[in-house]
């Protein structure tokens, strides 16, 4: 009985099936195109509101003259 294991061989059992489903659909095996990808979701800008001036009103202001 052997002791040391050829890998040659059995990798060669393995890949042999393969040969043969490449030999009857050609090179390179056929396979479907990947899905298409979605547009990236639109992203909103940032609404920043405007700060209320609370307190005295500064002169020449029309708040003030309201």
């Amino acid at each position: 009985m052997k002791e040391k294991l050829n890998w040659k061989r059995p990798f060669f059992y393995l890949v042999l099936p393969i040969f043969f489903v490449m030999a009857f659909l050609g090179f390179p095996l056929p396979v479907a195109p990947p899905p298409a990808t979605r547009p990236p979701q639109e992203q909103g800008e940032v609404i920043k509101k405007k700060k209320k001036r609370i307190g005295l009103a500064a002169p020449g202001d029309p708040a003030q003259d309201a």
